[in-house]
């Protein structure tokens, strides 16, 4: 369920901090019911999982297949348009407390880079010609206070790189709404209904 920006933005949480030129795009509730203490399995699993995984509708997996492509002729996704290149990464924004602790998992393919994980939060980062962008996971109570249940809320926050950036930001947005999005909470939520780690029993 896709949810307004104020989802996001009244929660006390530190990317607010760190990323304050970031405009919010989308926040969504995730299908991952959990304990209080489940935010590094989720995230792990982002970080570990295909994006497109096996089983993904032939939609999403062409719509993917066509933006690798772009990507690929374009010049979208060269290192010299990436972190420490075109733009800095936000690790240097880090104050101390999370610069000095647990930065969360690692992107095998190396799309996205974590910045930092606490409790009920996880920020990681990735950039390309066309936008900077930040993928934020936060871990919010979801149930009668005490009962110990938590849910993710996903917010992808993006600054995109001029005008040709927020022209493709306006471009694909159809199509992260009808065949993206839809496709990848119901890939997360299989994936977690069946995490062998989960020490959960919440449902």
């Amino acid at each position: 369920m896709r949810l307004p920006s104020t989802a996001h933005t009244s929660r006390p949480w530190r990317i607010h901090e760190i990323a304050p030129d970031f405009h919010v795009e989308d926040v969504w509730v995730l299908p991952t019911p959990g304990g209080p203490d489940e935010l590094p399995l989720l995230a792990r699993q982002f970080a570990e999982g295909p994006v497109v995984r096996p089983g993904s509708s032939p939609v999403v997996r062409f719509l993917f297949a066509v933006r690798w492509k772009l990507g690929a002729l374009l010049g979208w996704d060269r290192p010299e348009t990436g972190l420490g290149a075109r733009v800095p990464s936000l690790l240097d924004r880090l104050p101390a407390d999370l610069r000095e602790g647990p930065r969360g998992p690692s992107f095998p393919d190396g799309r996205f880079t974590s910045l930092y994980l606490t409790q009920d939060e996880w920020a990681a980062e990735m950039a390309n010609k066309t936008v900077h962008g930040i993928l934020h996971l936060g871990w919010v109570p979801d149930g009668p206070a005490g009962s110990g249940r938590h849910r993710a809320h996903m917010t992808v926050l993006v600054k995109p790189n001029g005008l040709g950036g927020a022209a493709y930001m306006a471009a694909i947005k159809p199509f992260r709404y009808l065949g993206v999005y839809p496709a990848l909470l119901r890939s997360v939520g299989r994936a977690w209904a069946t995490n062998p780690a989960r020490t959960s029993p919440v449902s």
